[in-house]
This record gives C-alpha cells, sequence and structure tokens, in this order.
C-alpha cells in the first residue's frame, strides 16, 4: 500500500494539535448554490450550518434590498462577525458549516485568522464554480431574492477566483452539474479532507507511540 501522502494544506503543519476542528466555508457569487450544498453537507455530517447572510447587519441588508453591491467597508465587520460565531460553534461539535461568498482573498484571510488565533481550528473554502450567464438565469428565477441581475455582475467583476497552488486550503466544485451530483462530488471531496486530517493524526500517535522516552 502507498503511503498516506496528505495534500498541501495538510502538510503544512509543523506541529500537529491534539486534535483538529473544521470550518468549511461554502464560498462563491450569488445563485451559484452555497445554501444548498451547504445544507446538504451539514446533513451529511450532523454539524452546525450558519447561514451567512443572516449575519448582515441592517444596513448592508438595507443596501442590498436597494441593488446596491456591499463595499470592503460593509464586509469587515460582518466577516469577523461570521469567524467568530464559527468559532463559537466549535465549542459543541467538532465542525460546522458556514456560507459566504468570499469573493476576494482578502476576505477570506479574514475568516483563515480563526487558525491563527486556534491552532486546532482548521479552515477550508468549498468554492462553487460557475459562470456569469447560468447565475444571472437562476437568480432571475429566485422570487423574492433581494439579489438583482446587476448586483450578480458586480460580484463577477469583484470575484477573485482562488489559486489552488496558493490556496491549498481550498476545494474547488463545477456547479454547472446537475444539483445532485454537486451534492455528491462536494460531500466527497470534504469527507475525504476529513479523512487526511484523521490520518495525520493517527500517524502522529503511532509515531509518538513509538517514541523513545527521554530520562533526565
Amino acid at each position: 500500500m502507498d503511503q498516506f501522502k496528505p495534500s498541501p494544506d495538510v502538510q503544512s503543519h509543523a506541529t500537529v494539535p491534539q486534535e483538529f476542528q473544521h470550518i468549511f466555508l461554502v464560498t462563491g457569487p450569488a445563485g451559484c448554490g452555497k445554501t444548498t450544498v451547504a445544507q446538504h453537507l451539514a446533513s451529511q455530517m450532523n454539524v452546525p450550518y450558519i447561514e451567512g447572510d443572516d449575519f448582515h447587519p441592517p444596513a448592508n441588508k438595507e443596501k442590498m434590498s436597494n441593488g446596491i453591491p456591499l463595499n470592503d467597508n460593509d464586509r469587515w465587520d460582518w466577516l469577523i462577525t461570521l469567524k467568530d460565531e464559527a468559532v463559537k460553534n466549535l465549542e459543541t461539535s467538532d465542525a460546522c458549516i458556514v456560507t459566504c461568498s468570499a469573493l476576494k482573498k482578502k476576505y477570506r484571510d479574514v475568516i483563515r485568522v480563526a487558525n491563527y488565533e486556534h491552532p486546532s481550528v482548521q479552515i477550508h473554502f468549498v468554492f462553487l464554480k460557475v459562470d456569469e450567464e447560468v447565475l444571472q438565469k437562476r437568480v432571475a428565477s429566485r422570487i423574492g431574492h433581494y439579489m438583482k441581475a446587476d448586483m450578480v455582475h458586480s460580484q463577477m467583476v469583484a470575484l477573485e477566483e482562488p489559486d489552488l497552488e496558493l490556496e491549498t486550503d481550498v476545494i474547488r466544485i463545477d456547479v454547472r452539474q446537475d444539483k445532485e451530483q454537486v451534492q455528491r462530488e462536494a460531500w466527497e471531496r470534504v469527507e475525504a479532507k476529513m479523512k487526511e486530517y484523521e490520518e495525520l493524526l493517527k500517524a502522529r500517535k503511532q509515531q509518538n507511540g513509538h517514541a523513545t522516552p527521554a530520562y533526565s
């Protein structure tokens, strides 16, 4: 059997905590299916689910309902609130699922701060990749949703698609497939990621178990 080789984000751990906790953020522009995928993952894992839009302050919701795109200043406190809420949920669960557009790298970096504050907390982004034409059709069919066509365009303009060689904590899913296939692939990729960390802990425990005790 080939020796277990974890992916780059797992290999980056110079020191391995006694346990891992995981925050999976389902990201992407409006209409890409974040809620559908996130709810499926939370159900499969039996872990808390945080809908990012619920945590926008009233001022942000009013801007979006009027078709006004949010700017960076509108998002900072919201992102910090989401990060803190996700970490709070880890007090009673070993993982949680969060929906958050996280269109720019600097937005994703705000969430990554959780790992610096709590080394046991691992951040993963499930990026739902889709083109603007498909998004416009989906949003147009969502009656009563605050997102308008021009806001979808503004999100696509703002989107900084993750560079998977640099952002090794990102799982990319093509959501132009049918819904069931997208859900299945997302779960398979997330489950595989969880197993990588389980193997890392197992290997470290075995290594420690065979280590020669140090005597003074």
